[in-house]
């Protein structure tokens, strides 16, 4: 029996922290050292972290969220 307020954890968290990870050096790189542009590549292997994790975790909203955001980055490489 589960007692009514155990939290459960969805799997996959190192997924999702890798993502996060990711996002934030991102962040850090584009606020710091723009003229590198590595922050472009940074943000487009962490939204596609982030948007498998949406998959694994059958979460529609992040699938797109994700999924567009890297589609942009990558436009934003090549454009």
């Amino acid at each position: 029996m589960v007692k009514p307020n155990t939290v459960k954890k969805k799997p996959y968290q190192w997924v999702a922290w890798c993502g996060t990870v990711g996002l934030i050096v991102a962040s850090i790189l584009a606020s710091f050292v723009p003229e590198l542009y590595l922050h472009h590549y940074f943000f487009v292997v962490s939204n596609t972290i982030w948007a498998i994790t949406g998959l694994l975790w059958k979460e529609n909203t992040l699938v797109v969220l994700n999924a567009g955001l890297t589609v942009i980055y990558i436009l934003g490489v090549i454009v």
